[in-house]
This record gives C-alpha cells, sequence and structure tokens, in this order.
C-alpha cells in the first residue's frame, strides 16, 4: 500500500519542495508543528531506521546538517529538533523512513503534529526562504 510520502514522491500529491536529488527529497511537513519543520525522505522507501541502508542513513544525515544551517540562516530559531520516529508505539505514523526538522524558539510551544493543515502556498514560501540560503 502506498504512503503518503510515495504519493508524494510519484506527484500524486503536491509538496512545498525545499531540495531534491537522486537519493533525497526534502519537503515542508504539510501539517507543521512550528513555522519551517519540514522532511527528509529517502528515495529508496524502507519502512523505518531498522531497514534502511546505511549508505542512505549517512546521506540523510549529512544533508540534515546542511538543512539545519539553512533553517537557522532563514528563520533564525534558538534551536532546532532532530526527529525520527520507528514503530507505531515510538509514533512513527507513516511508515516509510523520514526525518523530521523542527525550528523552535525560546518560550515556545510546539503544536501537535497533524493539529493543523497549512496552505500550500504559506508552506511554499518558507521553502523559498529555506532554498534561498540553503547550501548544496
Amino acid at each position: 500500500m502506498a504512503t503518503v510520502f510515495d504519493r508524494i514522491l510519484s506527484g500524486e500529491l503536491p509538496s512545498a519542495t525545499i531540495y531534491e536529488d537522486e537519493r533525497i527529497y526534502v519537503f515542508m511537513d504539510a501539517f507543521p508543528q512550528t513555522l519551517g519543520h519540514c522532511l527528509i525522505i529517502p528515495k529508496r522507501a524502507q519502512p523505518d531506521l531498522f531497514t534502511m541502508p546505511d549508505d542512505d542513513l549517512a546521506y540523510i544525515i549529512q544533508f540534515s546538517k546542511k538543512l539545519a544551517h539553512a533553517l537557522r540562516k532563514a528563520l533564525s530559531p534558538d534551536g532546532i529538533r532532530v526527529m525520527q520516529f520507528n514503530g507505531e508505539a515510538a509514533g512513527q505514523s507513516v511508515f516509510h523512513y523520514h526525518m523530521h526538522l523542527i525550528p523552535m524558539w525560546h518560550e515556545q510551544k510546539m503544536g501537535g503534529h497533524g493539529d493543523k493543515a497549512v496552505a500550500l502556498e504559506a508552506l511554499q514560501a518558507t521553502a523559498d526562504k529555506i532554498i534561498e540560503v540553503l547550501d548544496v
């Protein structure tokens, strides 16, 4: 069964793209917990950390550092949460490995995931700010 990420990768569902190459796709979370909440997914889908090839994991981790720098430059957060869930009991809801980068500001409360969708145009506007400073 196709996941929402498979549907995004196939172009069936729209997304606010930040970056794409032959190995990964990076985009804004449609239900962000904070401004700038974005996701990195591999194009070679695996359900979780346990099944991900080491080279793909290394590539995603290395790119996450570039993306974190771009988030810091574009949005000036006080910190960035990097999160990844494995298994339903751990909170994983899409069984296609993915990493969240979530900008955080002092005294800000993080919204619940899936609480409220944000319009694609607003997400792309934030993505464009990140793209402008992303060093790839």
